[in-house]
């Protein structure tokens, strides 16, 4: 008797590509299963070559029809695939998707309480006409309406799929049309869900250099920094790397719980008892450098941001201690500053501002 052999991982992508583009849901939900079952175990060869299949469906599949790929693209990329093959199609998917839906907004606003999504073919031709009434008044035609409204109820799907790549360095530093990205996602943080997360992954710095003075022992640090989500993170991750034993050059202090600084970097985002702060984060120029921010929002002081830490004025403490758990943080001395250029930055630096 002769045994079938069982289709292979990247085999099955094909077959899932080839149905989405065919709008066979019988054979789209036999092959998605079928991947979903031998992802756990593929080598991330396979997994690699699977969402490389995946290309050619990505780039032609409609917004509306796509988003259960784009979706599955990222669990195969969080499992072990190398998302470069991926990326050129999924940031002009994705950032397509961003423009038409801002490009709806106007029609959103005249609609109103009475938009929403569609779940059946009726409601959709029902909301077609509605947004099709509206569309002159915007300057959109018939075509463009439609086309706008499929992207304002979609979009937000393909969004993980760049999420999971941009969460790692190699995502980040292959990424293409940057500019066309942030651009088309800041347009639309406030109406597109997930908008504000993968914007928050744009502004990523990796590679750059920092200026970190202390301005009460007079101690001054030339630092690298990458792959930081926000500065609740960047102020734990400085007290972990700064304070320790003067003798050896550290600062003066208490250094972070175990618990917090696994917070920040990859254990449990969120520590029994929250995270408390050491210091008041200050740029060159006095102002506070708020945890709510990210590090791309400190200002440059010439070509380096500079970071003046401070007493803090009041007791600070935080829940989570990094905002996106898959982003692996760095963060390295390059070199302690003698204590003629620490001086010489610390009387260029303003003193801290008071607020309130």
């Amino acid at each position: 008797m002769l045994w079938s052999r069982p289709r292979s991982l990247p085999d099955l992508c094909t077959d899932l590509a080839t149905a989405t583009l065919e709008l066979d849901e019988r054979a789209s939900t036999k092959a998605f299963r079928a991947i979903v079952q031998q992802v756990p175990q593929a080598s991330p060869a396979d997994l690699t070559e699977g969402v490389t299949r995946f290309v050619p469906a990505l780039d032609q599949v409609a917004l509306g029809n796509g988003g259960m790929l784009a979706q599955l693209t990222a669990g195969m990329i969080e499992t072990g695939a190398d998302p470069v093959p991926v990326l050129d199609v999924l940031v002009d998917r994705v950032a397509e998707g961003l423009e038409l839906a801002a490009r709806f907004i106007p029609v959103a606003n005249r609609l109103g309480d009475g938009l929403a999504a569609p779940t059946g073919a009726d409601e959709a031709r029902a909301l077609f006409a509605q947004v099709g009434r509206v569309a002159p008044e915007v300057g959109l035609d018939t075509g463009e309406a439609e086309a706008a409204a499929q992207a304002w109820f979609t979009v937000n799907d393909w969004i993980p799929s760049l999420l999971l790549p941009l969460q790692q360095k190699r995502g980040r530093d292959a990424l293409p049309q940057r500019e066309r990205l942030t651009a088309a996602t800041a347009e639309v943080t406030e109406h597109v869900d997930d908008a504000s997360w993968l914007l928050g992954l744009l502004l990523v710095l990796d590679d750059e250099p920092l200026v970190v003075l202390h301005r009460e022992s007079e101690r001054g640090y030339a630092m690298t920094i990458g792959g930081i989500g926000d500065n609740f993170q960047l102020h734990t991750l400085l007290a972990a790397t700064l304070i320790g034993d003067p003798a050896q050059g550290f600062i003066p202090g208490e250094r972070p719980r175990p618990a917090w600084i696994a917070a920040a970097t990859e254990g449990e985002p969120q520590p029994p008892g929250g995270i408390r702060g050491q210091f008041n984060l200050v740029d060159a120029t006095g102002e506070w450098i708020w945890n709510e921010g990210r590090p791309a929002d400190i200002p440059l002081a010439g070509e380096r941001r500079v970071i003046v830490l401070d007493p803090p004025p009041y007791q600070r403490s935080w829940n989570l201690g990094r905002s996106y758990p898959l982003l692996v943080p760095e963060i390295r001395i390059d070199r302690v500053l003698p204590p003629d250029e620490a001086a010489g930055w610390l009387s260029r630096v303003a003193p801290g501002k008071r607020m309130g």
